[in-house]
């Protein structure tokens, strides 16, 4: 299934007070690839921001008035998620956000555009129980550089979670093995994983490395006077 990694900033903590979501962003991951392809909006809210949450968005009113309402953007992150798996840093806030505007602009609930939603962060908690799973940590858990993030911003947030969700589920790959006659020297072993193919040549020994093995055995096999488990197994 096509992946959406999608992250939003807001106007403050819930939609029941009258927050609004301020910015939009969204990366694809097709068979667990970053494809470039993504969608990128700032929103006019048409109120301010907490105080808390320009802290940390830092997305002033001001600059959101140029922008647009989400009515506007609505039906391109619509057609954007349609029938993808939406992966989401503690879902259910950012959910909750999201139906508040499509009411707003006469849509349907969220989950009813794309193929599932799936909670990143219920997904780490129970990857690593007892431990703190906010973005930043996980970056660091997993060695994703995150310097730059200075102030959350979703676009960029939603490539760094993109980045921790391939590192968190790179143990649900197949691994897959595939023998293919090259030459009479030489095996190719395709190994599938996270798509990538892996070619390892399989040398045989020299005529002079079978003799001397030869007479290795030889020399086994006189002092203990049996033959030896090699013969056993592979004669």
């Amino acid at each position: 299934m096509r992946q959406i990694i999608l992250d939003t900033e807001t106007t403050g903590l819930d939609p029941n007070d009258g927050h609004r979501i301020v910015e939009v962003g969204a990366v694809e991951v097709i068979k667990r690839q970053l494809t470039g392809n993504h969608l990128h909006h700032y929103v006019n809210p048409d109120r301010d921001s907490d105080p808390e949450a320009l802290a940390v968005h830092g997305l002033t009113t001001e600059f959101l008035s140029t922008h647009p309402p989400f009515e506007q953007i609505a039906q391109q992150l619509l057609d954007f998620v349609q029938d993808a798996e939406v992966i989401i840093h503690n879902a259910s806030f950012d959910v909750r956000f999201l139906d508040a505007e499509l009411q707003r602009a006469g849509f349907g609930p969220f989950n009813q555009y794309c193929g599932k939603v799936t909670d990143s962060l219920q997904y780490a908690r129970e990857l690593h129980p007892g431990k703190r799973n906010n973005l930043d940590v996980l970056c660091d858990r997993y060695g994703i550089s995150n310097e730059h993030r200075v102030l959350h911003g979703a676009l960029l947030d939603a490539e760094l979670l993109a980045d921790v969700w391939l590192a968190m589920t790179r143990g649900q790959e197949s691994l897959v093995m595939g023998f293919t006659a090259d030459d009479e020297d030489n095996v190719e072993i395709q190994l599938a994983s996270k798509g990538e193919a892996l070619s390892l040549p399989v040398i045989e020994p020299s005529p002079q490395a079978v003799a001397a093995h030869e007479q290795y055995l030889q020399a086994i096999e006189k002092e203990s006077g049996a033959p030896s488990l090699w013969r056993q197994i592979f004669n």
